[in-house]
């Protein structure tokens, strides 16, 4: 990114149940994926825009500073809570194949602006019927994959959130699809609300690996969703790894990238060679933004 042509991005990732706003201003990390200077993570169900701190909330256009907000977004309702609130401090909303135009004509100084990304906005072949379908965040996580993975190399995408992503990108960049569950949150809700008897298992209960063999009905509980998610997701890297061709030999021929909220949880048990980086959906709307 090129600070003297575009000003420090706000790059927003607004999921199901949590939202990350990270400040960008040119650093990246040995790959060339942008890096946030500062990230700030909020509840989705409770956002209120008034919560950013002022190193978000840079300010209005016409007072000397410049800011231009990048979202990408699967929760309708906070959207719409962000878009309204930048409104109302001036914010215009552009679209992303006008950046350049924008540069040309407005000054740095007093250029502010916020775009929401659509799948058509990113440098993605997209080999799906219905592109326009797929969750943003999946195909951003894509984007920063083929910023991060090695030439010739397929990868797979695996986001551990609200729901459990498993993706897989061709050794030519294509988004081919992939697979989603329920996240190890869903999960555990799921069997409480359904059952007249089971607890309610937190994600602090399983910050640490459980036994696999639980002798309570709570530590089997915690067995089945920590072990029970980690193994739906080796399964499924191992088979998209082998399909549509993608790969001759998917254990030597393929990446792995973890992101998401609870993929601090799984990481240091799903692959010996699992990258974890917690900002590659945000790092993609970086790169987008570029």
């Amino acid at each position: 990114m090129t600070q003297a042509a575009f000003p420090p991005l706000i790059a927003v990732d607004i999921g199901n149940s949590r939202i990350k706003v990270g400040r960008f201003a040119g650093e990246r990390d040995q790959a060339g994926l942008p890096i946030p200077s500062h990230v700030l993570e909020l509840s989705a169900s409770s956002f209120d825009p008034a919560s950013l701190t002022d190193s978000f909330a840079a300010a209005q256009a016409g007072t000397g500073t410049t800011a231009e907000w990048w979202i990408a977004s699967v929760n309708r309702a906070p959207t719409e809570q962000l878009t309204a609130w930048l409104k109302e401090r001036a914010f215009d909303e552009f679209d992303s194949s006008k950046r350049h135009e924008r540069g040309a004509s407005v000054g740095s100084s007093e250029r502010s602006g916020y775009c929401l990304l659509k799948h058509l906005d990113l440098p993605l072949a997209v080999e799906l019927p219905q592109p326009d379908r797929v969750g943003i965040d999946r195909l951003l996580g894509a984007v920063a994959a083929n910023q991060v993975r090695a030439a010739g190399r397929a990868a797979v995408v695996v986001g551990v959130g609200t729901a459990i992503t498993v993706d897989l990108v061709s050794p030519a960049g294509a988004f081919l699809g992939g697979a989603i569950l329920p996240g190890i949150g869903i999960s555990a809700r799921a069997m409480h609300d359904f059952t007249d008897r089971l607890p309610l298992v937190t994600m602090e209960e399983l910050a640490d690996p459980p036994p696999a063999l639980g002798t309570s009905t709570i530590e089997a509980m915690r067995s089945g969703l920590y072990w029970g998610a980690l193994g739906a997701m080796k399964e499924l890297i191992a088979r998209l790894a082998g399909s549509k061709g993608a790969l001759a030999s998917p254990s030597e021929s393929r990446e792995i990238f973890l992101t998401g909220g609870a993929a601090p949880v799984v990481a240091q048990f799903l692959d010996p060679g699992a990258k974890l980086i917690p900002h590659l959906v945000l790092g993609g709307i970086a790169l987008v933004a570029e």
